[in-house]
């Protein structure tokens, strides 16, 4: 049997994730998606396993959860990100990469598709790419909305506390 370690660990109330999303852009609109348990829209893409480069650990998310191939263009930031969720205080460090999918691609196809991770049911949808529609979303972290309007020309460092 063959272990798979993502690169997370708990411990006194505290949770280190380490995370890579995927900045999808398509026709002035952004993919987003959100689990099923969640209220909130965030990008996707997942966690990295032990041995993987992030560049793979975004390939591999997207075929997983929406069996497709994407384009890895450059990274945008590197994200410090102190949040509460599910009863853990979190300290994220998430690579956020711009990206884009082939031209056939399932995602270009429809607004609104589902799709599952193991168990959890995944909502993929695309919104309009403009700063009052992200605003008006449970969009998270909350950098986005803003980040979204105007990306970095080269990476860009940031600590964010939701």
């Amino acid at each position: 049997m063959e272990w798979i370690v993502v690169i997370r660990f708990d411990r006194d109330g505290y949770c280190f994730n380490y995370r890579v999303a995927a900045v999808a852009i398509h026709d002035q609109r952004i993919l987003l998606h959100r689990a099923d348990y969640d209220s909130f829209w965030t990008l996707p893409g997942g966690r990295a396993e032990l041995g993987e480069s992030a560049e793979d650990t975004i390939r591999r998310e997207m075929r997983e959860e929406i069996s497709t191939d994407v384009n890895v263009r450059r990274l945008l930031w590197l994200v410090e990100n102190f949040f509460e969720y599910d009863g853990l205080k979190y300290h994220e460090v998430a690579l956020y990469f711009l990206t884009d999918f082939p031209a056939e691609s399932r995602p270009l196809t429809q607004s609104t598709f589902e799709s599952r991770d193991g168990e959890t049911r995944l909502t993929f949808q695309w919104f309009p790419i403009e700063r009052d529609a992200l605003a008006a979303l449970p969009l998270v972290p909350s950098f986005l909305p803003a980040g979204l309007q105007d990306l970095p020309a080269s990476v860009t460092h940031v600590v964010h506390r939701d």
